[in-house]
């Protein structure tokens, strides 16, 4: 049985009447919950042993995957997913945006495994459009106070030396739209501007120290995209410091998709999605915050007093379980694996505690290998459905010492008006039909 997905006991897989009544049993989710198990027991165990119980005499024949010639390799020269996984995609939110450039799709986190985002499944946030630029004309440069501005062509960017690493990315306006109550029903839409990947580019302090950036007093730069939409963010030079930001190109072992800012992108790990800025053009190097329109207008939090709260950049620890979650179905009381993702701005994820009876008391979880600084870590803890209502929640703790809190909690401090940055605890309701929904806990 593939690890994480939900799942009961082997013996109990043939008690239905058939396949084909389990399938119309189950709700949308993580492959739709043993999907592919029960499509492998159907092609394997499933319709062999029943004919067998009818006394069937083709009960040997094998299947035509077994016995015929298979398909060519595809000429099209890049590899597709299989049909029956048709179902698991980025979804847009209808009415969320005006225009479908200025776009949003979500990831399919209740699909997913390991950490690591597929590319063609990353979340998308465009506030222009896309656009598929030629890297051959693309040119990036660094100036301001700086002793020799520069520009780089893609190839020679590529051919310094570069470095690869795994972090997270998530948008500001993740979750934004459970603020003041239960808005949308499903994983994918609350937590789904979420996605993880590993990142190949040169580091950006290596770049700066190449122009003679005067790093005594350039205290911060400004990220510059090509784009319509001219994105521009300040970024404060002790990131940079740290060696962690990249001028990426690419991403889990191929170029940046176009969707992802192809040719070239801001990696600013722990930060807001908004200041990983696509399209990548320009750095300018500042001894003050540049205050552009996407950072003093957008991406601020309202805060109680009705005053807005600036350059909330660092996303700070949470965590969602995403199986089982909103959408999806529990077929059968019995043994089930609860999992999820945890993720924290400022370092590695210490601990994750998971809850199944709306926060009284918690267990603490598995944490999967590996548990990387600024990336999504999986967490899972075994449970015993008893068939009786249970609310499932998971509450991450970083290495800073620093709980993700309740909606109580974060509410006393941010109040209901927000729309970014919220990481409060997630609830999701399992009702006595196996049904998962969305619900909020104080």
């Amino acid at each position: 049985m593939t690890h994480g997905r939900l799942r009961k006991a082997p013996e109990n897989f043939l008690d239905r009447d058939g396949v084909s009544q389990v399938f119309a049993q189950a709700r949308n989710g993580r492959r739709d919950f043993l999907r592919g198990a029960f499509a492998a027991a159907a092609a394997g165990a499933a319709i062999p042993t029943a004919r067998a119980a009818q006394g069937d005499p083709n009960i040997l024949e094998l299947p035509e995957h077994s016995k015929g010639l298979g398909q060519a390799v595809a000429t099209d020269g890049y590899g597709k997913p299989s049909k029956y996984e048709s179902n698991v995609q980025r979804r847009r939110s209808p009415g969320l945006t005006q225009t479908p450039q200025a776009s949003v799709s979500f990831a399919p986190l209740q699909s997913l495994f390991g950490i690591v985002t597929p590319s063609g499944l990353h979340f998308e946030r465009h506030h222009q459009g896309w656009w598929d630029i030629d890297p051959s004309r693309h040119r990036f440069m660094i100036n301001g106070m700086v002793k020799t501005p520069k520009v780089f062509t893609m190839d020679e960017l590529m051919r310094l030396p570069a470095v690869s690493r795994f972090h997270f990315i998530e948008c500001g306006a993740n979750t934004g739209m459970e603020w003041g109550n239960v808005a949308v029903p499903t994983c994918q839409y609350t937590h789904g501007m979420l996605s993880c990947s590993e990142f190949t580019g040169v580091p950006l302090i290596r770049l700066l120290e190449m122009a003679g950036a005067d790093f005594t007093n350039g205290k911060f730069v400004l990220a510059e995209g090509a784009d319509g939409s001219s994105m521009t963010r300040t970024i404060p030079m002790s990131l940079i410091r740290s060696g962690e930001v990249l001028v990426a190109y690419g991403q889990n072992g191929e170029m940046l998709r176009p969707e992802n800012g192809y040719p070239l992108r801001l990696i600013v790990p722990g930060v807001q999605g908004v200041s990983w800025v696509k399209y990548l053009r320009r750095i300018e190097v500042g001894d003050q915050p540049y205050g552009t329109k996407d950072e003093v207008i957008h991406y601020v939090d309202l805060m109680p007093d009705g005053l807005h709260r600036q350059h909330s950049s660092i996303q700070e620890c949470k965590s969602v379980v995403t199986t089982p979650s909103g959408g999806q179905a529990l077929l059968d009381k019995g043994f089930f694996s609860v999992t999820g993702l945890a993720w924290s701005g400022r370092g590695k994820v210490k601990r994750v505690d998971v809850s199944v009876d709306g926060g009284r008391n918690w267990r603490a979880a598995r944490l999967e290998t590996p548990v990387l600084s600024k990336c999504l870590t999986r967490f899972s803890c075994d449970w015993v459905w008893d068939g009786k209502p249970a609310i499932i929640q998971s509450r991450a703790v970083d290495e800073t010492g620093y709980v993700q809190p309740t909606y109580r909690q974060l509410r006393a401090v941010r109040g209901k008006g927000s729309i970014y940055h919220n990481n409060a605890i997630q609830s999701w309701l399992v009702e006595e039909s196996g049904e998962v929904k969305n619900v909020q806990m104080g």
